[in-house]
This record gives structure tokens, sequence and C-alpha cells, in this order.
């Protein structure tokens, strides 16, 4: 039931009763308190409505101004949960709009703009102007074009701004700042930046946000140096625009300028120690990130979520797990999604099953089941860990499937060696209507490649055209790599030969692998000739190549390749173990003596001892017998 007018008017404070005025009736007043103290649900909305019409308040302009903008704040809010919720409340709000039975006013069509816009109807929010422009007495306002200008934003439709710009001269708003900085700001978005600067240098009067919008526009179409001689000119530099020329030096890997930039800061936020944690962690520069992040005195999620993302594409998964378990001890912090796709590809690398299952109890309790990352980073980590069941429940249990969702279940399959159940999951994608892309394409053939379904992988390889799929250097290496494990040395060798691409490390290791299975020495000779010098002759590659000498006797050669090695001063890398999950914690292990930090390590290595004694034993015992 609605809350009576008398209990309404009581839960009102006395600053309330000012705001609303004397000119209202209670009515009056208590729908207006209804509408901003008192609504959070599409029922309580349509309640309001109900009292609206029962009391004749509907043909109030500000009264229905104000449900409308409810309606639009509810929908927006529900619409990242419930897009159909969504959609419901802004219809009901249009059918009001619609039904009005004086003209529309200015305000009123532009919360009417603005809901549409809150939902991403964007085709409905422009179809609305040009039909309240032929009408031809609504006379649109500067937060008209306001809107229309963040409209062509988010739709990267550049013909339309253009028509928005056009409306704006027009109308005589190109003068007005708010509207002319807009105007920029689209430009800058859109990528036309010759159309911002000329706007920018036609404007009478510029504000700081001026300023800021074309430095930062410059700055993200790469156009640093442009960039930089704004942000120089400033009058004033505030701390948006430092944020802004700081990330188009991380974005180009330039470490310096940014760090510069950011010890000239008086002001710094969290963007900017954030853009400098992503910066040193994309520089592979770890610990200096590490340092910031340790330093920064107010982190946010997408501090945590930068740091522990960090420490995964640097192949330091159990730090990432680490901190992600530091996270969690945060009280006014809880992981979102972004959180959960930058840690599950860690928990996939280790292994570390167990709290791989207590992340997945997590998304579904939080009913984070929006959008195809996090279902794509649960398949490939119980892939990973050897769960197929579970990978599969995962992808079963997904409403929306798209490509990369896919492409997890058949990469799953495809890295495990089961390659006909790769290849079937690919043909009922392809029955589903879902079409391929190059990733869904490596994935099949690396499945055949796996699984040495040698006829199979020259099919799809042939057929990557009937899907508009272009072949790239990474579908040539696979099928180069399926036919050398193979034993196809000269099929795998021609392609090689013909390939549109010049050869990279990865193609070379894979090819060396297979004249090693062969013995091959001549033919591994011959590919040192065309391709020694080149940049990806890494370490193992010459190790392979070594082998492959020494598996012939070739002890002359075997030096040689040793001083190559010594000259370019390679080594092979360290070994790293699969995890070990205890006392909860994550470790990983690795080769070299690396271990010695671990805080049981003097346990751990006692209980080798221990074991490598008992081995001896029994294997000595077995030889008496």
């Amino acid at each position: 039931m609605l809350v009576c007018e008398d209990r309404s008017l009581k839960l009102m404070t006395g600053d309330d009763k000012n705001k609303l005025g004397g000119l209202w009736s209670s009515k009056e007043r208590t729908c207006i308190h209804l509408l901003e103290y008192t609504t959070t649900t599409k029922a309580r909305l349509l309640q309001i409505h109900a009292f609206m019409l029962r009391n004749s308040l509907y043909k109030n302009k500000n009264i229905l101004t104000k449900f409308m903008a409810t309606c639009s704040s509810i929908a927006a809010k529900r619409f990242t949960t419930s897009s159909e919720d969504a959609t419901n409340l802004i219809r009901h709000a249009r059918k009001l709009f619609d039904h009005m039975p004086d003209e529309h006013d200015t305000f009123i069509s532009n919360t009417m703009m603005r809901a549409h816009l809150g939902i991403h109807q964007y085709d409905e929010c422009f179809r609305l102007y040009m039909e309240l422009r032929r009408n031809g007495t609504f006379k649109p306002d500067g937060y008209t074009f306001l809107t229309l200008a963040k409209l062509c934003t988010l739709t990267s439709d550049a013909q339309r701004s253009q028509q928005v710009h056009n409306h704006v001269v027009k109308e005589g708003f190109v003068h007005n700042m708010f509207v002319a900085t807009s105007l920029v700001d689209m430009y800058a978005k859109l990528g036309q930046m010759n159309c911002a600067q000329k706007l920018f240098d036609e404007m009478p009067e510029r504000s700081q946000v001026s300023w800021t919008t074309l430095v930062g526009g410059y700055a993200k179409c790469g156009e640093i140096d442009n960039a930089r001689i704004f942000f120089n000119q400033m009058p004033k530099k505030d701390t948006p625009a430092f944020n802004a020329m700081i990330n188009a030096y991380v974005k180009v890997g330039d470490m310096t300028q940014a760090s510069n930039l950011f010890n000239e800061m008086l002001e710094k936020d969290v963007v900017s120690w954030t853009s400098m944690i992503d910066g040193f962690c994309n520089h592979g520069d770890v610990d200096t990130a590490r340092t910031l992040f340790n330093t920064m005195p107010h982190k946010n999620l997408v501090s945590w979520n930068a740091m522990i993302k960090g420490y995964h594409q640097n192949k330091q998964p159990n730090k990432a797990l680490k901190l992600f378990q530091e996270l969690q001890s945060e009280p006014s912090l809880e992981p979102d999604n972004i959180t959960i796709v930058s840690v599950l590809p860690a928990i996939a690398d280790l292994g570390a099953l167990d709290l791989g299952k207590r992340v997945h109890e997590f998304v579904m309790r939080k009913k984070m089941k929006k959008g195809s990352n996090i279902c794509t980073a649960l398949i490939d980590m119980y892939a990973k860990c050897g769960e197929f069941t579970k990978a599969r429940e995962v992808f079963e249990s997904w409403n929306v499937k798209e490509t990369a969702t896919w492409n997890a279940l058949i990469h799953g399959f495809a890295v495990n060696g089961f390659g006909k159940e790769a290849l079937d999951v690919f043909l009922e994608m392809c029955k589903n209507g879902v079409k391929p892309n190059e990733v869904t394409m490596i994935c099949v053939l690396s499945a055949c490649n796996h699984s040495g379904m040698v006829e199979e992988g020259m099919k799809w390889f042939k057929r990557m055209e009937e899907f508009g799929v272009a072949q790239t250097i990474e579908h040539f290496g696979c099928v180069i790599d399926l036919l050398g494990r193979a034993g196809c040395l000269d099929e795998a060798e021609k392609l090689m030969d013909d390939m549109p691409f010049e050869v990279n490390e990865i193609i070379l290791s894979s090819f060396l692998s297979a004249c090693g299975y062969v013995k091959d020495a001549e033919r591994g000779e011959r590919i040192l000739r065309k391709t020694h010098g080149k940049e990806y002759w890494n370490d193992g590659n010459y190790i392979t190549l070594r082998n492959l000498y020494a598996s012939e006797k070739r002890w002359v050669d075997v030096e040689e390749v040793k001083e190559m090695m010594r000259s370019k001063n390679t080594r092979k890398e360290v070994g790293f173990s699969s995890v070990i999950e205890g006392g909860g914690e994550v470790w990983g292990f690795a080769s070299g003596g690396g271990d010695r930090l671990h805080p049981e390590w003097v346990s751990i290595n006692s209980m080798l001892e221990m074991l490598l004694l008992h081995m001896k034993k029994e294997y000595s015992t077995n030889m008496d017998m």
C-alpha cells in the first residue's frame, strides 16, 4: 500500500517543506516527497503513478518531469542487472510523455531524451529529438546539445555528429562555452582532431575543462607531441590534464616522461597513481609498480585490479593470488568483474583449483553472470586444472554465449589433447550460427595439432576463407607444427618457405623440435643457414639445435652452438613447477635454488632428502632381486 498523505508529510523535515514552497498543495508535496525519498522499485513507482492519477496530478508538468526523471534513474541502475526491467520503465515514462495534454517544453523533453540515453537506446533518443524538431514548437537549449554530443560520442557516429554540430550553429549555441567544449570532446573521441582543434580555436572563451578536453583528445589519439604543446600552453595545469598526458606516455611505454610529469604534480589523485602502476607493469617493472602501490595514500578497486593484473601479465601468478587475498581483507572494497577476470588466469596458471572453486562460488553468489569475460576465464581455469566437466557446466549455464565463450571451451579441450571433443564443440558453434574468428581457428588447428589429426587440420586450414578469416602467422605456425610432429618435414618446410610471413621464434622452435624427433640434423642446419642472426634465435632454439647435434654425436658442432650461446649470453630459463596449496597460501616452486625464499624451505628440503634416500633404497633393493 502507498504511504498515506499524513504519514508522508510527517516524514518530511522542515527543510524539505521549505524547499517545496508554499505554492504546492499538500498532495503535490506528498507526491514530490515520495518520488525523492521513497522510490526504489518499479512496483513502488507504479503505486506513485496511481496516486498521481487518483489525485489528478498528472497535469502538473513539474511532477510529471520528476516522475520521468525518477523512472530514468531507476532504469539506469537496473540496466546492468536487468535490461528488460529498465526498458519497461522507460517505455512507461515514454507513454506518459507522448500523452501529455500540453505541448512538450524543453526541460521535460531533455529529461525524456536523457532517459533513453541512460539505457543505451541511442537511436530512440535521436529519433525523439528529430520528431520534436519537426513539430516546430520545440526549442532546444544547451542541455539538449550536451545530451546529443554525448550520444554521438557513445555511438561513434561521425555523420550524426556533423548533423548535431550544424544544429548547434543554426540555434546559436556554437559560442556557448559548455556546448562548444562538449563538441570538442565529441570530435576528439571520434578521432577527428582537426574539427576539435578548429572548434577550440574559434571559442571566444575557454575554460579549464576546454583545455583539458583538447589535450586529452590529442593524447587519446596518440598525437603526443600536439598534446604536449597544448599542455605546455595551458594557463593552469590541473590534475585531469596531467593524467591525460601521463596516460599518453604510458601507452607508448615512455615511463621516463610519465614519471617526470608525475613528479611535477602538486595534487595526485588515484587515477594518477593507478596510471603509473599500470605503466610500470606493462613495462615489466613490477617492483617499481608495487612500490607505488604501497606508497599511494588512497587505493580504490581499480588500483588493486591494476596491480593484480600486472603480476599475472609479468608471470608472477603467486604474487597475484597473494594480493587478491589481501584485497579480500579490505572492508570497504569487494572484487568486481575486472578483479575476477584478472585473478582467474593466475589461478589457472598455478592450477590452484580449490581457490578457483571459491572464486566461482563468489561469482555465483554475487550474480556476476553478465558478459562473457568471466565465463571465458572460468572455462579456461577449469580446463587448465583438468576439470573438463566443470568447464562444460559453466559453458552450459551461461545465458549469452559469445564467440570468446565458445573459443575458451574449444581451447580447453584442445590443449589437453581432446581433439575430437574440441572439433565437436566447433561444429556445434557453427551450427548455432556463431561466426568463428581468428582465435577460433587457432584453437581448432591447435586441437588437431595436439591430437595428431593431420588431415582434419589441413582441411580446416584450407577452409578458413569460407568463414571470412584470413590466415595469419599463428595459423601457419599451428599447421607447420602439426606437420612437423607427424614427421611430414618436407611439407612443413615447404609451407614455411611459401608462407607470406617471416619465420618467427615459435615456428623456428617447433620446426627444430620436429627435426630432433627424426634426428634430421641436415635439415636443422639448413634452417640455421636461412635464419641465423635473426633476433628470434632464442635460448631454447640453440638448445634444441645443440641436442640435435648431440644425438648424432657431432661434438664439434655441439661446441660451436655452445660458443654461439656464450657470445649471445644466452641461458636456459628457470623451470617453474605446479602449485601447492596449504594453510591458505599458494606457492609455486622453481628450479635453481630460488625456493629458499619459502618460509618452510628447511622442512621442505628435509622431506625431499628423506624421499630421495627412500627412492635410492628401493632402487638398490630392486637391483639386488
